[in-house]
């Protein structure tokens, strides 16, 4: 192995599920030092443990790695400050924030609770802005540093988790608002949808999930088939090592997919048609009159109303 992140020091939130995990294992033994962090809650976020970051860390030590345990919650304005602080008092900066971490609750808008979509929207998306701040205002100083934030390709739109859907479109913008603020100091802020099964993304009541929204026609049989055969999260790592690297200074504000046997590159988003009249406030009848002729068209409702049955 190249070493290629020798001595470079990181943080990675999450650090103790199936795809934080794996990221922490190979940033290791790429040669970073790294802070594990993790309160080890359960897939919905409740409950807390340290048996599962301490495994981690040791794993890495067995290897030969340098890494310590964290368990500050990243939803913890002053507590991700102390997740960042502990990183540079131990290893002297902070190089690397990876932000893995996650939670979900599963149900359609009109089931969804307030604190449905407050937890996953506080855990996703408060989460990564509160490392990202405190990580920003160090990396700034260095003139120096990588952020890798995890979305999903969910950030598209989603069927049965608006709340997820929801926080990983915004760690996009935010991710590509951090890019446009920081790119002049040196540090790139990328984005990472990944596929992988893990214990978030592909428990029994996931399965049943999908099996349910294949049976109401909200997913197609070719979905659910690529779902059910979902690859491990050892896939994944490798992409993020490499945004890492200093081979990787030039690569700023871009979301990257990453899934077993192929990595890819999302669009920019870009109008990509318009219509001008001479400045003055549209008619509505005018919209109706050529808004299928010029910028609708060609368009197909991709979820068109239903009969009653």
């Amino acid at each position: 192995m190249a070493n290629r992140l020798n001595g470079k020091d990181a943080v990675v939130t999450g650090g103790a599920g199936g795809i934080g995990r794996q990221i922490c294992l190979t940033l290791a033994a790429e040669g970073a030092n790294v802070v594990v962090n993790d309160i080890g809650a359960a897939r919905d976020g409740s409950g807390a443990a340290k048996e599962p970051v301490e495994d981690v860390v040791n794993t890495i030590k067995s290897k030969g790695g340098t890494a310590i345990a964290n368990y500050d919650s990243v939803v913890d304005f002053a507590a991700s400050e102390r997740l960042i602080q502990t990183c540079v008092d131990t290893f002297g900066r902070i190089d690397i924030l990876v932000n893995a971490h996650g939670n979900l609750r599963d149900k359609m808008i009109w089931n969804m609770s307030e604190d449905d979509w407050d937890s996953v929207i506080n855990v996703h998306l408060k989460g990564t802005f509160n490392t990202c701040r405190h990580a920003c205002v160090r990396m700034r100083e260095q003139k120096s540093g990588r952020i890798i934030n995890v979305t999903s390709d969910a950030w598209r739109g989603t069927v049965g988790h608006v709340n997820y859907g929801a926080a990983k479109g915004g760690v996009v913008s935010l991710t590509r608002s951090i890019a446009l603020e920081m790119g002049r100091y040196g540090v790139t802020a990328n984005c990472l949808a990944p596929i992988a099964a893990t214990r978030m993304t592909f428990d029994d009541e996931v399965k049943a999930g999908m099996k349910k929204r294949l049976e109401a026609g909200l997913i197609t049989k070719e979905q659910y088939d690529r779902f059910m055969s979902m690859p491990g999260p050892e896939h994944i790592p490798p992409i993020v090592a490499y945004l890492a690297t200093d081979e990787a200074y030039n690569i700023n504000g871009q979301v990257f997919h990453i899934e077993k046997g192929r990595v890819g590159i999302y669009s920019e988003p870009a109008e990509v048609r318009m219509i001008f009249n001479r400045g003055e406030i549209w008619d509505v009848e005018e919209l109706i009159a050529l808004m299928p002729l010029s910028l609708l068209h060609g368009y197909v409702n991709p979820v068109p109303p239903q009969p009653d049955k």
